[in-house]
């Protein structure tokens, strides 16, 4: 098999949560331009619908599942529903996620318990219902977006850090024991990507100055330069990688 062979995903479904705009929808988008069928999920089944006919306009094999990430009981439905559309499962890409800015020292335990269930125990409902059939399959991947703030500290977002503390070491606590079964389990620590969860700071000038001069490629990424490490974990290119953690990031975590 040749090099870029090994990048191809034709024949195989992905899933995407989070998947109708931002960075989920660029992942969505990249994974069917490199041959997977895909199924999104988002909250508004209106939204997803929407989305999944663009990605068909695209000329990418596509549904929609509405699914909201706090729902974890609901999980296991998600996965049959793609189960049920194309009959098996390859790929999860597990990107649904929001941030609460507040202090710490007034952060609302209610805005802690949303952040942890939205962005670490939906992974792992998820990630449980799809890991299940990977496992009876003979294998799969796993793709976690987890972010910078998984190694270093950021102001008023102490859930969103923990949260994506949280989802590197069930990356690696699941990529260990499902190893022998053929599934690999990775993530992408994300950096500031222009998205809706980092508008807020874009809009403050002086706190966006602050972060441009600490990244080396001073300037923010983009949703779609995640693609390319999104394809690469999902591909038989990547069949030696499992636990690891492939900063994309513009050189934050190496300054």
């Amino acid at each position: 098999m040749t090099i870029l062979a090994q990048f191809d995903l034709r024949g195989k479904v992905a899933l995407v949560t989070g998947g109708t705009r931002g960075i989920g929808r660029a992942l969505a988008e990249g994974l069917g331009d490199a041959g997977a069928a895909v199924a999104i999920t988002g909250r508004q089944r209106d939204s997803v619908e929407d989305a999944a006919a663009e990605l068909r306009k695209r000329g990418v094999k596509a549904t929609g599942v509405p699914w909201d990430a706090q729902e974890h009981d609901l999980a296991r439905d998600v996965v049959s529903a793609v189960l049920a559309e194309w009959g098996r499962l390859d790929i999860l890409v597990n990107n649904a996620g929001i941030i609460e800015r507040y202090p710490a020292t007034d952060y609302p335990l209610e805005s802690w318990n949303r952040v942890i269930a939205t962005n670490l125990t939906s992974v792992m409902a998820l990630s449980q219902a799809a890991g299940k059939e990977m496992i009876a399959q003979g294998g799969g991947r796993i793709v976690n977006i987890a972010s910078v703030l998984a190694f270093s500290g950021g102001r008023n977002v102490v859930a969103y850090a923990a949260s994506k503390g949280g989802l590197v070491q069930l990356t690696r606590a699941l990529a260990v024991e499902w190893a022998n079964h053929g599934v690999a389990v990775n993530a992408i620590a994300a950096g500031y990507i222009r998205t809706d969860l980092t508008s807020a700071l874009r809009s403050d000038p002086n706190r966006e100055r602050e972060l441009l001069s600490r990244i080396p490629l001073a300037r923010w990424g983009m949703p779609s330069e995640l693609t390319g490490a999104t394809i690469f974990l999902s591909s038989e290119a990547a069949s030696y990688v499992t636990g690891a953690v492939l900063a994309v990031d513009g050189g934050w975590t190496a300054a």
